[in-house]
């Protein structure tokens, strides 16, 4: 478990579903990867982040707000295997999904830089970001973790920019404790 002033940040457990699923049909949550998600792709995604664990020993992590224990949304590193063009030479990408109640708090950014301080402490080695490029929120953000563009994608959703960030991890991860 990793923890953050205001964080606490943890593999995905079957009690994460339900909250998973109320997330992933927020339009202000998914209007950048083609809009909401019914249950069984919920459930596709959500088996998907459980078994990440298991074969790679790294993967999405549930956000818990302390003061509340509310389930925050997710964020961390996961091996795609999709394509994301010639330039990121990685297929270990990092992402955040964040209910919208809990948008523009700063908590992607806590919550993002505890994963990837962990996972350059453990594994290391160069990650990307598939954002799109209307999604101006999130571009901040992955600059700000050290994300660099390196192309950009035509996707079904439409267009999207290609980020790499390579190790170690950026200095803004004091404060967080690994446990």
């Amino acid at each position: 478990m990793l923890k953050t002033s205001r964080l606490l940040l943890r593999p995905p457990v079957e009690s994460d579903f339900e909250p998973t699923v109320a997330m992933f049909r927020e339009a202000d949550v998914t209007r950048y990867i083609g809009g909401a998600l019914d249950r069984a792709d919920v459930w596709t995604r959500f088996l998907r982040d459980c078994g990440h664990w298991s074969l790679m020993g790294f993967g999405q992590l549930t956000i818990i707000e302390k003061a509340s224990g509310a389930y925050v949304g997710k964020t961390g590193l996961a091996r795609s295997e999709r394509d994301l063009g010639p330039s990121a030479d990685t297929s270990v990408e990092c992402s955040w999904t964040l209910r919208s109640a809990f948008q523009g708090q700063g908590y992607a950014r806590e919550a993002a830089s505890a994963a990837l301080g962990w996972y350059d402490s453990c594994a290391g080695g160069p990650t990307a970001c598939l954002i799109d490029e209307a999604n101006v929120a999130s571009l901040k953000l992955a600059s700000f973790l050290g994300y660099f563009e390196v192309d950009r994608l035509t996707r079904l959703s439409g267009r999207a920019v290609v980020f790499r960030r390579d190790s170690p991890a950026h200095e803004q991860n004091s404060g967080i404790s690994v446990r």
